[in-house]
């Protein structure tokens, strides 16, 4: 087979009188053309070099049987009659408020979908930010859980839209009582997909930790040093206005390619993006979770069972999930030990003890993504090359041709 680049055919064509398809008669004389000399009448004759299928023929796709029309011969008889088509009497209308007791509809997401081809990017810049409305705030862990971390949802401006794996800019009321300035951005990456958790595509969701400082000696928290930013999302209310800025981020987004695996890997409420992620694979109901063809692998690190994020919604997600789709692990430091010296477990146990299912899926084109404490990489980073240098790999190359193939994407804080 011959492949023409788009300048060799353009110019092929420019000397054409005129582009037509290739009949029978004229491949046959386009094989007994030999070894002649290429002029205008043989480019002619040879459908300027393409081997074309005669259109309307459906050779290459036959849209009555593969589509949704399925062989009920509606399509050739819409296409031969034309404007003049005329429903026929016996013809079964389905209506979406009474459809056939063998037929599921559902109402398709698909208006956002357009944003994988147009990146939504700062939307709203710090300097000039937007205002999100507070819908609705909880608490996501247990009581006997350390810290206190909640999911927040936020109404956002007419027009603001963004995509899985990116973060939104939070800026706090108020001034900064050590810069005698405005507060800095904080960034947070967004745990909801495109459509929102209330699936209208005009809202999003945070999942946030109350960052607070305990005094050593007493262990009593000091408010003064208390982060302003988180502090003000888990105590915000319903109706609350929070200035936000972006949409920011191409580092963590989904692989173009439905069959690539992913691995994610988090700890605490680094799961934010990959809530968004799995929701999108898992559960809404767009082409992206019916085409999804790979593997979703989760690695989780809580200290504690009751600190685990949105367990009811991963365990809902395996219940559905198509065999083999969907592989969780969760590395509960303070109740679960390692096997490799009986002491805890962290994410980066997890990965040592599943090193050749890692290496293998990532050699398969698999991307990976790490989100979380900026303290969860050193670990991870030197458990990944001792196996390899167990396993007499080049640790350094192999990591260098991941991210060379954009198969490692880290976001951590």
């Amino acid at each position: 087979m011959v492949f023409l680049t788009s300048t060799i055919l353009l110019a092929a064509l420019a000397n054409c009188d005129s582009f037509i398809p290739e009949t029978p008669r004229s491949r046959s004389t386009r094989l007994n053309a030999g070894n002649a000399a290429t002029t205008k009448d043989r480019i002619k004759q040879c459908g300027g070099g393409l081997p074309l299928i005669p259109p309307g023929d459906c050779l290459l796709f036959d849209p009555e049987e593969e589509g949704m029309l399925q062989g009920t011969g509606g399509l050739a008889s819409r296409i031969k009659a034309g404007h003049a088509y005329i429903l026929p009497q016996d013809a079964k209308i389905v209506a979406d408020s009474n459809p056939p007791l063998d037929i599921n509809m559902m109402d398709a997401q698909h208006w956002l979908e357009y944003l994988d081809d147009d990146l939504p990017l700062n939307f709203a810049k710090p300097n000039a930010p937007a205002t999100a409305t507070v819908l609705a705030r909880t608490r996501i862990i247990s009581d006997d859980a350390p810290g206190d971390i909640q999911h927040i949802i936020l109404r956002l401006p007419e027009g603001m839209q963004y995509v899985e794996g990116q973060s939104l800019s939070v800026i706090p009321a108020g001034i900064d009582a050590k810069t005698n300035k405005k507060f800095s951005p904080r960034l947070y990456s967004i745990a909801s997909t495109r459509y929102g958790d209330v699936l209208d595509g005009n809202t999003i969701s945070l999942c946030v930790r109350r960052a607070e400082f305990y005094e050593p000696s007493t262990g009593i928290t000091d408010p003064v040093k208390k982060g302003a930013c988180s502090n003000m999302l888990c105590d915000s209310m319903p109706g609350d206005q929070i200035s936000v800025a972006g949409p920011v981020g191409k580092t963590m987004l989904l692989p173009k390619n439905p069959n690539d695996d992913i691995i994610m890997v988090a700890t605490g409420t680094g799961i934010a993006p990959f809530r968004g992620f799995m929701h999108r694979l898992f559960m809404e109901e767009t082409v992206a979770r019916h085409v999804f063809g790979g593997t979703a692998w989760l690695v989780l690190g809580v200290p504690t069972t009751g600190g685990l994020l949105y367990k009811e919604e991963f365990d809902a997600m395996q219940r559905t999930a198509r065999p083999d789709s969907l592989k969780i692990d969760y590395a509960i430091s303070r109740e679960m030990t390692n096997q490799m010296d009986g002491g805890k477990l962290y994410v980066q146990n997890v990965i040592a003890q599943n090193a050749k299912e890692f290496f293998a899926r990532l050699d398969g084109g698999a991307s990976v993504y790490f989100c979380g404490l900026k303290g969860m990489m050193p670990p991870i980073l030197e458990a990944l090359q001792k196996v390899a240098v167990e396993n007499g790999l080049d640790w350094d190359a192999e990591l260098k041709q991941w991210k060379a193939n954009h198969q490692w994407h880290v976001e951590v804080y």
